[in-house]
């Protein structure tokens, strides 16, 4: 490895120690890392140190017209490239003024009706069943689903607190009545599963921030673990301590496809469907938008706003010529 190499190498373990200093998630940190080692490599291997506004310019202009990547990946690899700047590198007023941005037209989300809801969740079955039906129930995104701990669920007042979700912002949002009993099943599952770990010298899970060091048992408690474990033990690449992790998002998209098959669905579903079906169907039922608003943690109402387009209400409620004219005959 030249000195190139060895000097970006050493940018790149110093951008991943201040993003874990920041308590962003892991999955922030492989995206950024993955953002700020593309634009080295499409500089041939130059430091960002030695690259101005205009080189960086540049690549966000080879993400649209090469890469085709929609607006919102787009942005993602200009945050990871100002958080290098501005956190690592020390230049706090570096911006990018110069940016063409993509142009890719925003589609309207897919949603199904309520009684394809109802095929497609009675088409799931197993470990994936509960949180599949969560995500419709209360709006959550696939990733804020997986990361639920067991002190995140408020059976009393029937809600959740969604921790940390897009935007670093915490939100609650409805528990729904029908899943209680399966919520204090799986509870007591986790419980079992977590003294069983005990037992064998186990029985950690990652903590968010700095409460391993601040808070050293809270890792072994009952309330920190997650609602839906992995089924085995692995390492974590953060602290190399062997912990119990969530069930992985690849796991309940593999099952969500296997239920849209069976449920037979010909619409293009995504776990993220699930979500824009609860907003959907909130405002069907007459709820107001803000409300829906707040549920799904839109910090602009106007992401809310596209909900309408999908149930064409109030002035855009059309009804066909051609219903029109066979109701004369």
């Amino acid at each position: 490895m030249d000195n190139r190499g060895k000097k970006n190498k050493k940018l790149l373990t110093m951008l991943r120690d201040e993003i874990r200093l920041k308590g962003y998630s892991y999955n922030t940190e492989k995206n950024y890392v993955k953002w700020v080692r593309d634009l080295i490599f499409f500089h041939k291997k130059t430091h960002p140190d030695k690259l101005d506004e205009s080189d960086v310019s540049d690549f966000l202009t080879f993400l649209v017209n090469k890469r085709n990547v929609s607006p919102s990946t787009q942005n993602q690899a200009l945050c990871a490239i100002l958080f290098l700047y501005r956190q690592v590198l020390g230049h706090k007023d570096f911006y990018v003024q110069k940016i063409q941005w993509s142009k890719k037209s925003t589609r309207i989300p897919v949603v199904l009706s309520v009684a394809e809801v109802k095929r497609l969740l009675d088409a799931v079955s197993g470990k994936a069943a509960l949180p599949l039906k969560l995500m419709y129930g209360t709006g959550m995104r696939v990733s804020e689903c997986i990361r639920l701990r067991v002190q995140d669920l408020d059976l009393d007042y029937k809600q959740v607190t969604v921790r940390d979700g897009k935007g670093r912002k915490d939100r609650t949002t409805v528990l729904p009545e029908s899943l209680m009993e399966s919520i204090r099943t799986q509870v007591r599952r986790v419980d079992k599963i977590h003294r069983y770990d005990l037992r064998n010298g186990y029985g950690e899970v990652p903590l968010p921030y700095a409460l391993r060091k601040k808070y050293p048992s809270a890792s072994r408690e009952l309330r920190w673990q997650y609602l839906f474990p992995s089924g085995k033990i692995s390492r974590d690449v953060r602290t190399g301590q062997m912990a119990r992790f969530h069930v992985s998002r690849e796991t309940l998209h593999r099952e969500l496809r296997q239920a849209v098959r069976i449920a037979g669905i010909t619409k293009r579903v995504s776990s993220h469907t699930l979500r824009h079906s609860f907003a959907t169907h909130l405002l069907q039922a007459g709820y107001d938008i803000r409300t829906v608003q707040e549920l799904l943690g839109h910090s602009d109402l106007k992401t809310t706003m596209i909900y309408t387009h999908v149930l064409k209400t109030g002035g855009h409620a059309v009804k066909s010529p051609l219903d029109a004219s066979l109701a004369v005959f």
